[in-house]
């Protein structure tokens, strides 16, 4: 018995007591730990509750989102271009371009796997590089990894731990697959810084 002040506590009560806040602490120890994963996982387990009306990338977090009317139906990482802080300003610039497009084509056979087409430039886009007598660059993708990449776990160990790409949005091929098969053509896509 340990007594404080005239409360008197048995020593199983306060075993008791400890053993549960040490398991609450690991409990939240794992959990911060996993946190992001978890979240990505959850989502991509659950099955689609909706229809894809919207792709949202949100460049700073270097994630993609799958909406539906606003609501998130699928999150995902990605790699940006090279030099991912702000807009888009001329073919080789290594930036992701800014802004509201539309995918409008794709191409079953890229070099990165599989490709979905960004209609960059815009109307906008074009008007600013030829004011400033400049290419605006064009065959901004989502796509998958390289052909070169000698497997699917090297892939998603190395894809993103930096921005590597001329500009597109790159996903390991597993998550270009679903993409592949949840969007189609004409879905407007939003980047935003």
């Amino acid at each position: 018995m340990y007594k404080r002040g005239s409360a008197t506590v048995s020593s199983k009560v306060l075993n008791r007591c400890f053993r549960f806040a040490g398991a609450l602490a690991l409990c939240a120890f794992s959990l911060h730990l996993d946190a992001s994963n978890f979240v990505v996982r959850s989502l991509e387990q659950q099955p689609l509750s909706g229809e894809v009306d919207m792709v949202l990338v949100e460049k700073s977090a270097k994630t993609l989102y799958l909406l539906d009317d606003g609501h998130v139906l699928r999150r995902y990482p990605i790699a940006l271009g090279k030099n991912p802080v702000g807009h888009k300003q001329e073919a080789g610039d290594g930036r992701t371009p800014e802004g509201r497009y539309i995918l409008d084509w794709r191409n079953p056979k890229s070099q990165f796997y599989r490709a979905i087409h960004i209609s960059y430039p815009n109307d906008q886009d074009l008007e600013r590089a030829q004011a400033a007598n400049r290419d605006p660059g064009n065959l901004i993708m989502i796509h998958g990894s390289p052909e070169w990449v000698p497997s699917p776990e090297w892939a998603k160990q190395w894809l993103y731990k930096e921005d590597w790409t001329e500009g597109c949005i790159a996903v390991t091929n597993d998550i270009m697959d679903e993409i592949w098969h949840l969007v189609k053509d004409g879905t407007p896509i939003e980047i935003r810084p």
